[in-house]
């Protein structure tokens, strides 16, 4: 336990991505170091088996539920743009947000937080109607849940506009852009593999509050929460080092959300 006082950080992973007999990431073993579990509501990757172990263990862990929603694409991972209608989208997330919320509440739990995923989360940063579709299901599920997303995205404005909560994330081992946002999957630069620069990057992110984008340049990223990808090869890896490095420099690792 830190003492009172102590500088905190949320430290996220995305879990539950496995489907069926297909499995994505050492789930067990990321709950052992992340304080925050972004559970697959089986629209992206995921299913109701996988949501209800997964809820389980983070339950029995002490490890915050979130719902990780998506577009409806498990072919692409959710990582394809979907021109979808807002009150079909907003439907699609409150359907995915109910469900794991019922799930791990059977574990003794419930969800905590809701972050958008993919393509999706690429999306709501400057796309005001899906933005607002996102909020509108959270808004509707009833419990004012916080919004977990880019800092200056259209989602956390949406979100604080209709007094949910926002939380601020970071990426530790993705790519920025000068302009803050995230470097596309497959151009350069976009991931960061390499266990000692992942660390440090989250280092900076939750002291400094910047990270160095692509061309060099510094940007601000004040954060409340650092996420390490569950897919990214060599995940567990990547978290030990992130949360050995936020703790030894001070930081008390600990969920945003109850």
């Amino acid at each position: 336990m830190s003492a009172p006082g102590t500088p905190r950080i949320d430290l996220n992973a995305d879990l539950g991505e496995g489907f069926g007999v297909w499995r994505l990431g050492d789930d067990d073993a990321l709950l052992g170091i992340v304080s925050s579990a972004n559970v697959a509501c089986g629209f992206h990757a995921g299913d109701p088996l996988t949501m209800r172990r997964v809820s389980a263990s983070a339950v029995g862990a002490g490890v915050a539920v979130g719902a990780q929603v998506a577009y409806r694409d498990l072919a692409g991972f959710g990582r394809r743009f979907v021109d979808v209608a807002p009150d079909e989208l907003a439907a699609d997330v409150l359907y995915q947000l109910a469900a794991l919320d019922g799930i791990a509440r059977a574990a003794g739990g419930g969800v905590s937080y809701v972050k958008p995923h993919g393509a999706l989360y690429n999306a709501v940063v400057a796309h005001e109607a899906q933005a607002r579709a996102v909020v509108d299901a959270v808004v509707a599920h009833g419990r004012g849940l916080p919004v977990l997303g880019l800092p200056g995205s259209a989602l956390l404005r949406a979100a604080a506009a209709a007094g949910l909560p926002t939380v601020r994330e970071g990426f530790a081992d993705r790519g920025y852009t000068p302009e803050g946002t995230l470097v596309p999957r497959g151009a350069p630069g976009a991931l960061v593999h390499e266990p000692a620069e992942v660390a440090r990057r989250a280092v900076r992110m939750a002291v400094d509050g910047t990270v160095v984008a692509v061309d060099g340049s510094v940007v601000p990223v004040d954060v409340r929460s650092v996420c390490v990808h569950g897919d990214t090869p060599g995940a567990v890896g990547l978290a030990r080092a992130v949360r050995a490095a936020l703790e030894t420099a001070g930081l008390a690792i600990a969920p945003f959300a109850g």
